[in-house]
């Protein structure tokens, strides 16, 4: 048996020693080593050797494993050198090429606008309240003072989902909402930003999607002027410290009264220019005092609470303030335009 194991050495060695792939190796670490192997065999015969023979042939048996073993582990590694060697070759990195610029992006300039009336309000006290999208009817126009078959609902047109399930038309639903959860408490002085929808053919100032910010204060003793303050403030805080406001009379199904409200503009201050059609005044807002069947439908006693609502469209700020011409800009994605506000 010693003459065996002697021979499979040799033959083991000779055979490993001109193998030239990972395949070959392993087929022979299989064919020498395996469960069903060389040495497996030539091992199952201990049985027949006397007790003194065998711890010799044993050792001998595991000097030859060794052997092969280490050879085997010798050509692996081998071959693992030499594949990594040829993959570094291959994937090597010319150092002296110019390295690539990293593109740096920026915050979208109508983003930027939001962030912006956002930060003036709740410097001013106000929460951020948001709501559902997709809303239904008695939330975005009942209970808003719009019953069905208001011809006021006609300037807001939208998409539905259903008969009772539409897209907002307005963030005032939020208002609703908000109204309902303080359960008739006050002071109430929040904001509601969000993306709302309408039916409109898209063109330069107009789009079937936009983002509108409004907001709503109710508490005890609110007046006109309470409203007027607020708006002024936040006008000098968003376009300048010497912008000026007015207001005009309008209609609202909300509010009463209703008012629209115009600033001066910020491109010539008030003189006159092609932005302001040269009337010195640019609108950007609608508010009023909100409607007594209003705050009845959001849990508030008209003859004990009163309060204001405003909307405005952070997409028409947003071109006043840039000198943006066409609202399709927003939301084409195109990086050249977006670029211009990268750093802004």
């Amino acid at each position: 048996m010693k003459e065996k194991l002697e021979a499979l050495r040799q033959e083991a060695i000779a055979q490993l020693n001109d193998v030239a792939d990972v395949q070959t190796l392993n087929d022979l670490r299989v064919k020498y080593l395996g469960k069903k192997g060389a040495l497996t065999e030539i091992l199952r015969g201990m049985g027949a050797l006397s007790a003194e023979e065998r711890p010799l042939i044993g050792q001998v048996a595991n000097d030859v494993r060794g052997a092969i073993e280490g050879l085997i582990e010798s050509k692996q590694q081998a071959f693992q050198k030499a594949e990594t060697e040829q993959r570094l070759q291959a994937e090597k990195v010319d150092v002296t090429l110019p390295g690539r610029k990293m593109t740096q992006g920026g915050t979208h300039p109508l983003n930027k606008v939001i962030q912006e009336i956002e930060e003036i309000f709740i410097g001013m006290g106000y929460h951020i309240a948001e709501g559902p999208e997709v809303e239904t009817d008695y939330y975005n126009f009942e209970a808003l003072n719009l019953p069905k078959n208001h011809p006021a609902r006609d300037m807001q047109d939208t998409f539905y989902i259903t008969e009772e399930l539409l897209m907002r038309t307005q963030t005032s639903p939020v208002q609703i909402r908000t109204m309902e959860s303080m359960q008739g408490k006050v002071p109430v002085k929040i904001i509601c930003p969000g993306k709302v929808y309408r039916r409109d053919d898209d063109d330069a100032t107009h789009s079937f999607q936009f983002y509108q910010i409004e907001g709503l204060v109710i508490g005890e003793n609110i007046r006109m002027s309470d409203l007027k303050g607020t708006l002024l403030q936040f006008v000098r805080e968003m376009f300048g410290p010497n912008t000026q406001i007015r207001l005009r009379p309008s209609f609202f199904p909300f509010t009463e009264p209703s008012a629209e409200v115009d600033v001066t503009c910020a491109r010539c201050g008030g003189s006159g220019c092609r932005v302001c059609k040269h009337t010195g005044w640019l609108e950007i807002l609608g508010c009023g005092m909100v409607h007594p069947e209003v705050l009845r439908k959001g849990g508030y006693d008209p003859e004990v609470h009163s309060g204001f609502a405003f909307g405005m469209g952070p997409d028409r700020i947003t071109m006043l303030k840039y000198g943006i011409d066409d609202i399709r800009h927003f939301y084409g994605g195109d990086v050249a335009f977006l670029k211009q506000f990268a750093r802004m």
